[in-house]
């Protein structure tokens, strides 16, 4: 095959000399000739973006205040996010399966332990307390926590529960008035006793720690997400909406570079073209060979592409019925072959077998690339340099049909 393939490049991509660069070093992976097709000035405009995305409120870290030891038996209610607490404490969106039951059985298992080495356990008598006398104590303060009432994590339940139990254990190595009456859990009249002030703040301190582990852990995760995932997602989503709004003027592009190479390509069944394509332009691709007036395609080769998606949520027009749900939608005769790769952790990927049939009754090729651990987290950009990825493309785009 004399004819070069055709490279378009996905959403994103702002640097022409960078993705003609990567399209050289793909051609040089697969022997194939390669021409670079780049419409990435008519995507979005993302330099003003970060006005729209909301900021991490400061904490008393940043701000040098709320640092010092607080002297007093209550303490501070924590305002917590409704979105936060709905996502990041529980595990599941149902209501957890009785998370106080989780621990009040981790601390009957903690004291029972105790009590098996140092073969006492709580001692009775008129200024002890038993466990059950405790744990009623400490059930009736459970509801009043605002972070450990809403988890479902067994791990933290369990160790909660530990962690209350070793107040009870700790307590019986005072005496009198060292510590003070223990029988203070019934609450007497002149003042609550000593005993029953230390589980309950036990249990807010607890609360407190496990609401502050978790705003660190979304805070910084918020952070992550917007400083290296955010740029690409946003990309993503800016030029999905221009793509959308301006389709006319991309497919020109596109019909522009294969005519400098011949004017005749893909205009007719009898000179198709090949087309590679990432991500959006694997839609364009789609989109332009199954359009009225369509590109004639031979074979096409996306990677990390959302044509399957974007037509199940929003059927894209031309020669393709919408997708019933039922059966595959067949595409028509412009497009003979169609391999599709996608990567696991690419979130932007999606597999096209399920949505559509090709003219002769085949399906659209999906193939799972192995992810390499050198892409890290973000794998959406990675395919170009995946070994995997060029011989897929080689392999496609030289076999007869």
């Amino acid at each position: 095959m004399d004819d070069p393939v055709f490279v378009i490049h996905g959403v994103g991509n702002r640097d022409q000399r960078g993705f003609a660069a990567s399209v050289a070093g793909l051609q040089a992976a697969t022997g194939l000739t390669m021409v670079p097709v780049y419409w990435g000035d008519l995507g979005a405009d993302d330099r003003f973006v970060r006005a729209a995305l909301p900021a991490r409120p400061p904490t008393p870290s940043d701000t040098g205040t709320g640092s010092g030891l607080r002297d007093t038996q209550d303490l501070p209610a924590l305002t917590v996010p409704e979105a936060v607490l709905a996502g990041a404490p529980a595990a599941s969106d149902s209501p957890p399966a009785n998370p106080w039951g989780q621990v009040e059985a981790a601390a009957r298992e903690r004291l029972a332990d105790e009590e098996r080495h140092a073969g006492t356990g709580l001692r009775g008598g008129p200024q002890h307390v038993t466990p059950d006398e405790a744990l009623d104590c400490l059930a009736e303060e459970w509801p009043r926590t605002e972070w450990l009432r809403h988890t479902d994590d067994p791990v933290l339940l369990f160790e909660t529960g530990r962690a209350l139990a070793q107040v009870l254990i700790d307590a019986e190595d005072f005496e009198g008035d060292a510590f003070g009456s223990y029988d203070g859990l019934r609450a007497g009249d002149e003042a609550e006793g000593r005993l029953r002030v230390m589980l309950r703040h036990r249990l807010r301190d607890l609360d407190r720690v496990a609401g502050a582990a978790v705003r660190a852990a979304a805070g910084r995760l918020n952070d992550t997400l917007r400083t290296r995932f955010a740029p690409g997602t946003t990309r993503f989503l800016g030029d999905v909406l221009v793509y959308q709004r301006h389709r006319e003027a991309v497919h020109a592009r596109v019909r522009q570079a294969i005519d400098s190479v011949d004017p005749g390509l893909g205009r007719t069944p009898g000179r198709p073209v090949r087309v590679v394509a990432h991500s959006l332009g694997g839609v364009v691709a789609v989109d332009m060979a199954t359009a009225t007036t369509p590109l004639w395609t031979s074979s096409l080769v996306t990677f990390g592409s959302q044509a399957a998606f974007f037509h199940a949520c929003d059927p894209r027009g031309g020669r393709i019925q919408p997708y019933a749900g039922e059966e595959p939608v067949v595409l028509p005769p412009s497009l003979s072959r169609w391999t599709n790769l996608w990567e696991p952790l690419d979130m932007l990927a999606f597999v096209a077998a399920g949505v559509f049939r090709l003219h002769d009754g085949t399906a659209p090729v999906d193939v799972c690339v192995p992810h390499a651990a050198s892409t890290g987290m973000w794998t959406h950009s990675a395919y170009w340099e995946l070994p995997s990825v060029a011989a897929q493309i080689s392999t496609a785009m030289t076999t007869v049909p």
